[in-house]
């Protein structure tokens, strides 16, 4: 068990002290890693004993203990896919696949208390916040299934996107008030963390998702939810994420029922109108025009000769 799962399983029982040491080790992981018990100590505002004490809550026989797992966590950050790529890939890929997602998925959903995931939906839900949606390069499938489907639901959500430059020209029309989501893990985006901390001063409430409370996002966010991305490859697994992202949808979904279905009824009238979707509302599927058309229009639905050859062919059958 790591050290954030560790913390994850404990939280309940942390001082407001032993809490700002965990704050520590979101933040500045380096610092728990690399520093003493006096400096972190220091940078809690707490004693060298509470840090001790936070240790041995968290399982360990002492600091140093923690501290190695810190160390041991910190290596496995540094280029992981890099890493990854030289190791012996299992003999059932798809049978290990099939199992670690599994895993990541009924990890993540299980480590969401009722009580925040109805927190989060409701600020989600609330007509009166804009949400902005900020994820990174590896976390963009997550951002885009949660406000692609958020869109559909509210108004005044925004996915950000882009450079840093883009990015922050687009977060400078939040409001005080708003709620920025800021979807990262390991090895965290320095600027999307800086955007994040930005935020926070401009008087948003960040709802973090990430891999954990040791992530630089958790130490910022009003509520932090925390994804499984273990990949069976070189790359971290998304799959998790986006189901989170689709509970947080439902969830949503279902406190804004009676304003959404006007609204996704209006969305599907101008998709059937405008011929957008290859299916309509019943399921029948529409031809398509012009050439393909024509192509199909045998009864057996294979084409059907039309020029020269064709007709030679006929002649000789």
């Amino acid at each position: 068990m790591g050290v954030a799962d560790r913390i994850i399983q404990h939280a309940d029982r942390l001082t407001a002290a032993e809490r700002r040491v965990a704050a520590i080790m979101a933040d500045e992981p380096d610092t728990v890693a690399f520093g003493t018990v006096a400096l972190i100590a220091r940078k809690a505002a707490t004693s060298g004993p509470t840090v001790v004490r936070f240790a041995v809550k968290l399982g360990y026989a002492g600091f140093v203990e923690l501290q190695s797992d810190v160390q041991r966590e910190l290596s496995l950050l540094l280029g992981p896919a890099r890493e990854r790529i030289r190791q012996q890939p299992p003999a059932d890929l798809l049978a290990r696949v099939a199992a670690v997602e599994e895993h990541n998925v009924r990890r993540t959903l299980s480590s969401v208390p009722a009580a925040q995931f109805d927190a989060v939906v409701a600020r989600l839900a609330d007509p009166a916040r804009a949400v902005w949606v900020l994820p990174g390069d590896i976390t963009e499938p997550v951002g885009c299934t949660l406000a692609q489907r958020l869109t559909q639901l509210r108004d005044g959500v925004t996915l950000v996107g882009g450079s840093q430059v883009v990015a922050a020209r687009v977060l400078a029309r939040l409001a005080r008030g708003d709620t920025l989501v800021a979807i990262d893990i390991r090895r965290y985006e320095s600027w999307l963390v800086e955007l994040a901390r930005w935020a926070v001063g401009a008087g948003a409430a960040v709802i973090a998702i990430t891999d954990g409370p040791l992530s630089p996002l958790a130490g910022l966010a009003a509520e932090t939810l925390t994804m499984s991305a273990e990949g069976v490859g070189p790359f971290d697994s998304m799959t998790a994420g986006i189901a989170l992202a689709n509970a947080l949808v439902a969830g949503v979904a279902a406190r804004v029922r009676t304003t959404a279905t006007p609204r996704l009824d209006r969305i599907e009238a101008v998709w059937t109108a405008t011929g957008a979707l290859v299916s309509d509302p019943t399921g029948a599927v529409r031809q398509p025009p012009g050439p393909a058309r024509r192509l199909g229009d045998g009864i057996d639905g294979r084409s059907r000769p039309t020029d020269g050859a064709g007709k030679a062919a006929s002649a000789r059958q």
